[in-house]
């Protein structure tokens, strides 16, 4: 008689299939990205269609004014690149103008924190340069949704609620789209925006009258950022003035110069080696990098006989977090604009000496960013910066988890992979609901990420014209040696790279299907200084759900760990696709929050 299998805890099963697969993080998405698939489509068609229907079905997280990093690989090329969809800072984004508007720090939300918004133009790229399908054929979902309605998520009307007098004294526009009729949409109801399901209408009929597929991709580029859409947007910010975070109200400087000018484009993934798979994330303009160097200084521990739910893999995988996410926070920014020292960041010299500054029996309380030669100056004045009083006070970071406010923004994301092998990792973000006014003839908002710049000059951060700001936004591509090719991410602000960082570690290392690995517990830290308004961090900081256990927790605290202890399943929204050398496809996505789901067949 054989022994009984160990089947490890998971709350779905690991999707399976050979034709094609769709996580994200709304299962009405994802059952849009698979009838793409159905209809002939390839993964990068479904991952646009599924991006703009995101939009819709969850407008707290993301929007048309928004941003858009992702990671392809195409299987007729062999090639993994990035599709960089990261808005600049408008030409009038001056550190000077911004100083004379009474701002010390860029608020958190309003005109002033708005950058270009770049991923219409990032999602069009795609699909002209990736896809098969045309403009109608991926955007009729998000129309659909918009013009007949949607069930609305109860984490989206309890942040309308919590909002609603703040709109109707101060975003009159937003009132009105968001509260139909002056009432809060309840959860479940059906929601609709007919002005933004108008918009839509109108870039397919611009498309449709250019002629063939590209012509009609070219044109709606040319109705969002040279035409109908970019005459709305600047005709409603030639009078605008109004109320954001700092408490006053100010004018945006968004141009239609600025948008005339922006095109979203391809570069080159940063890719590190670790256990025979080849990383791929962003370039160090967004935060992807912070993950690759969490692996060069994790790559000297025995991360495979860790307990992954026991006190070390924790310690040893936040300490190292500690570390890379302080290096991201001086050296990190636009290489455009500067030189990011990216390879030395994660050469293994570097993170050999860097290393030795984990302790296993003491978690650190110091943010530790190295000193690199030709950097001195920058490094003293950055952590002067961050050191300074007013830093530590408190912790307001991104993510719209179980524990925080629902009034706060966040992400989303898709992994998509088809029957011929092409793969989509994207990560939208921005123009959400609670970032600036609706535009009125729209029926969306620009973003709020130029919050992510600092106004102390002479810093890879620092706010100028042109520039990306550093985002957090950091899809994740990962080839084997054997021909395993994966692709994963989650929403979440700062906590995305360590929310990834953990469940890959876990995947490689102790094996199990992609549904049991996302479903074990998480954590991370708000040690370093958070991306968003306000800036601040909590030192030792670790927040961790309950359910790794009260001798893992005890054992943590009794090191110095800073425990900020959640219930479980109140953090981390990640979700994976993979394709075997078989061609077989495997797909999950977590259970936290009731909103994700992965399909597949």
């Amino acid at each position: 008689m054989l022994p009984p299998v160990a089947v490890p805890f998971t709350t779905r099963p690991e999707i399976l299939g050979t034709f094609g697969t769709v996580a994200s993080t709304h299962w009405i998405a994802s059952a849009v990205g698979m009838s793409i698939l159905e209809r002939g489509g390839n993964a990068f068609d479904a991952a646009v269609a599924t991006g703009f229907a995101l939009q819709i079905v969850e407008p707290h997280l993301n929007g048309p004014g928004g941003d858009l990093p992702a990671i392809v690989y195409s299987a007729a090329t062999g090639r993994t690149e990035v599709i960089c969809g990261q808005g600049t800072a408008p030409a009038g984004a001056t550190l000077e103008h911004y100083r004379a508007e009474g701002l010390r720090i860029i608020p958190g939300n309003g005109l002033l924190a708005t950058v270009i918004p770049g991923a219409f133009d990032a999602w069009m790229l795609m699909l002209r340069d990736y896809g098969t399908m045309s403009v109608r054929e991926v955007l009729e979902p998000a129309i659909h949704y918009a013009e007949h309605g949607h069930p609305v998520l109860p984490r989206v009307s309890e942040t309308i609620r919590g909002l609603a007098t703040f709109f109707e004294t101060e975003w009159p526009t937003s009132h009105a789209t968001w509260l139909p009729a002056g009432v809060v949409p309840e959860a479940h109801t059906l929601f609709r925006n007919p002005v933004l399901a108008e918009t839509w209408r109108r870039i397919v009929a611009e498309a449709e009258a250019a002629g063939s597929r590209e012509a009609g991709v070219e044109a709606a580029r040319n109705a969002f950022y040279r035409g109908f859409v970019a005459d709305a947007i600047t005709r409603y910010l030639d009078t605008a003035e109004v109320m954001d975070g700092s408490g006053a109200r100010h004018r945006g400087v968004l141009s239609a110069d600025d948008l005339a000018g922006y095109q979203a484009h391809v570069e080159a993934p940063q890719t590190y080696e670790y256990e025979g798979w080849t990383v791929a994330k962003t370039g160090p303009w967004g935060q992807g990098p912070v993950l690759l160097q969490s692996l060069a200084l994790l790559k000297g521990f025995d991360l495979k006989n860790l307990d992954t739910e026991g006190p070390d893999f924790v310690h040893v995988v936040t300490e190292a977090m500690k570390l890379a996410y302080a290096d991201r926070d001086i050296y990190y920014g636009d290489p455009n604009f500067g030189d990011v020292p990216i390879d030395r960041l994660l050469s293994d010299a570097y993170n050999d000496e860097r290393r030795g500054l984990i302790r296993m029996d003491r978690a650190s309380l110091d943010l530790d960013a190295g000193r690199l030669p030709g950097f001195e100056d920058l490094h003293d004045r950055t952590m002067a910066m961050l050191n300074a009083d007013g830093m530590t006070a408190g912790t307001v970071y991104e993510p719209t988890m179980s524990h925080l406010s629902e009034k706060r923004g966040d992400t989303v994301h898709i992994d998509v992979i088809d029957r011929w092998g092409n793969m989509v990792s994207a990560t939208p973000s921005g123009g959400w609901l609670q970032s600036s006014p609706i535009i009125p003839d729209l029926g969306f908002c620009l973003n709020s990420r130029a919050q992510m710049f600092w106004m102390t000059p002479g810093l890879p951060t620092s706010l100028a014209p042109g520039k990306r700001p550093r985002t957090t936004l950091t899809p994740s591509l990962a080839i084997h040696g054997d021909g395993r090719r994966l692709a994963f991410g989650t929403p979440g602000g700062d906590q995305q790279d360590q929310w990834q960082l953990s469940f890959f570690l876990r995947y490689i290392h102790h094996g199990g299907d992609l549904q049991a690995t996302i479903d074990r517990p998480l954590f991370h830290t708000t040690h370093f200084p958070g991306s968003f308004h306000p800036r601040t961090r909590s030192p030792g900081n670790l927040t961790i759900e309950r359910s790794f256990g009260d001798a893992t927790l005890a054992e943590l605290e009794r090191r110095g760990h800073r425990l900020a202890v959640t219930d479980p399943w109140s953090i981390g929204r990640l979700t994976a696709a993979q394709r075997d050398p078989s061609g077989l496809l495997r797909a999950a996505a977590t259970p936290r929050l009731m909103q994700a789901y992965a399909v597949g067949r």
